[in-house]
């Protein structure tokens, strides 16, 4: 009994962790989403998706409207995106994007963990050829569905390839000027969009070893766990 009892104590307690440092991420990119589009999600396709995203990832109804209502008040005034490049160790690249109020923060605790983790922040667009912005839209591919047959329907919205994973979700990816059709054209097929946006792909992905991943994994675990953080994007494969 007492060991059981401990399993589920530590399975709430990384429940409550996961929901802390996820909850407010994702009512900030409501937030934003809302003041840069307009609190109406059938007119703001953004919003809608932030929306959809910050529900999958169970987020309470009453944050989801705090956080639109958020969007017009000083708050969120004070809010700028900002974004972070860095170079870690064995050649790891990084794009950090951030929504916060307080740059001097943001860019002191950035510097602060790569310093620390063997890496450096260098100057804004100097990695920026090493990505290029797509749009990805994810949904799952459920046995009702026919890959190739969603590829014909959507080429016309934009897409450029259909990536599907072991565990059944794909990811449909066009130019980043698609965005609005791509998600369209897969909401239109009557299709669930799990997560939806304007995503960093690496041009030329790096292959690391496990004992290189985990170095580089110890300056991404503590990225993700800044709250200013909204995304971070890499070049590893």
């Amino acid at each position: 009994m007492g060991r059981a009892f401990e399993c589920r104590r530590r399975a709430k307690e990384a429940r409550w962790d996961t929901m802390s440092r996820v909850f407010p991420k994702l009512a900030k990119s409501i937030t934003m989403a809302a003041k840069n589009g307009g609190p109406d999600p059938s007119a703001n396709a953004p919003l809608r998706l932030a929306i959809a995203t910050a529900k999958g990832q169970n987020l309470p109804k009453d944050k989801i409207d705090a956080a639109i209502k958020r969007a017009a008040g000083k708050d969120a005034a004070d809010i700028v995106e900002v974004a972070y490049e860095g170079k870690g160790p064995h050649g790891s690249l990084f794009y950090i994007e951030c929504a916060t109020d307080n740059t001097n923060r943001s860019v002191v605790n950035m510097k602060t963990i790569f310093n620390k983790n063997g890496g450096q922040i260098v100057n804004s667009g100097q990695l920026d050829f090493m990505f290029t912005r797509k749009a990805v839209v994810e949904f799952d591919l459920t046995p009702n569905l026919n890959p190739e047959e969603i590829e014909l329907e959507l080429i016309d919205a934009g897409l450029e390839e259909l990536e599907v994973d072991d565990d059944g979700v794909a990811r449909a990816i066009g130019e980043s000027a698609s965005f609005s059709n791509l998600t369209h054209a897969i909401e239109t097929l009557g299709i669930p969009v799990k997560k939806a946006g304007l995503q960093r792909l690496p041009t030329q992905p790096v292959e690391l070893t496990e004992e290189q991943m985990a170095e580089v994994e110890a300056i991404l675990e503590k990225i993700e766990d800044d709250d200013d953080v909204q995304s971070v994007y890499t070049n590893l494969a």
